[in-house]
């Protein structure tokens, strides 16, 4: 080799694993004193859920004791959960959500 000559060397190719972000479930618990008519309103602002789809959420956590409302990235359930439970303590209802991580 002379000197002007230039040693090419293969790029190495570097594959980034993103992991996806992991999943939080929204859970809606019943109680005894929020309207069902409230519950539904609030599933309808919050999670922009369909009159029935809300009915159905609401009578499953009133049957079951808790529904799954949403599945999604922790930060948008937990924005979520505050945003509801602001609305229910307003309008003075003890109407209960949480987000858990999904299993």
């Amino acid at each position: 080799m002379s000197d002007n000559d230039v040693a090419i060397k293969p790029k190495t190719k570097i594959k980034l694993k993103l992991d996806k972000p992991k999943l939080y479930k929204v859970l809606l618990f019943n109680d005894d004193y929020t309207p069902r008519e409230f519950v539904v309103m609030i599933l309808k602002a919050v999670f922009r859920m369909s009159e029935e789809t809300g009915y159905r959420v609401m009578m499953t956590a009133h049957k079951m004791g808790s529904s799954v409302v949403v599945v999604c990235a922790k930060d948008i359930a937990e924005t979520k959960v505050k945003e509801a439970m602001d609305y229910a303590k307003e309008a003075g209802f003890p109407l209960m959500f949480t987000a858990e991580p999904e299993e």
